[in-house]
């Protein structure tokens, strides 16, 4: 009986993520990245950077950073203390000075400055988890591995009732259940988008959303 009713709630869960994947898609069809860059290492440092930072400052950081640091072997050789003065807006410049110069100390030393295309190489890299290597992944190597499950994911993949658990780990495997994997990145990429300009954390505009019919957190 048990495993009938998951089932069903399975399902269920299935049907109503296509139909608010179908309303996202029209109102986002071509949602994607907001970090800029230019290859997948600009990606990655970004990515790096972003951590507890918003998006609008990495991007105002990083044009900078990326005329200075064009390969590998530049960050693999940057001075720590210029790099963490060159960083240092977008928050624990510390930790991510030491994940950025680790990162491309590993990619001179194993992958001959490249960026790597798996999950496990990518996991391996110094500041580098599972939610970046998506990132780097999904968006540049258009390879869908799994979803980015960033605040803005976690929130809104909750109030829509897509997943149950709070563990981001666990929101990710349950999005991969119900949403088609050719659509994960992007779905990411617009759950976050929609985050940002409509499902705002404090001031929620739920009468201006296209998903305010299907969600049970909805206040229209």
């Amino acid at each position: 009986m048990k495993t009938k009713v998951a089932a069903a709630a399975a399902a269920q869960r299935k049907a109503r993520a296509r139909r608010i994947i179908a309303r996202l898609k029209r109102e986002y069809p071509d949602a994607t990245c907001a970090l800029h860059h230019h290859n997948a290492l600009e990606l990655v440092v970004a990515t790096i950077l972003s951590a507890q930072c918003t998006d609008a400052r990495v991007n105002m950081v990083t044009p900078h950073l990326f005329a200075k640091y064009r390969t590998a072997a530049d960050y693999a050789a940057a001075d720590p203390h210029v790099l963490e003065k060159e960083i240092q807006s977008t928050g624990f410049f510390r930790n991510k000075t030491k994940s950025i110069i680790g990162m491309a100390q590993a990619l001179v030393e194993r992958h001959s400055g490249e960026v790597p295309q798996t999950m496990d190489e990518l996991t391996a890299l110094p500041g580098v988890g599972r939610k970046t290597a998506n990132v780097i992944l999904g968006t540049w190597f258009r390879k869908n591995e799994g979803v980015v499950v960033d605040t803005h994911v976690h929130r809104l993949s909750r109030l829509l009732g897509l997943a149950r658990q709070d563990d981001p780990v666990k929101i990710e495997q349950e999005l991969m259940a119900i949403v088609p994997r050719d659509d994960w990145t992007w779905f990411s990429h617009t759950l976050i988008q929609h985050g940002r300009a409509v499902c705002i954390a404090r001031r929620p505009r739920c009468a201006d959303c296209v998903l305010n019919r299907l969600c049970p957190s909805s206040q229209v």
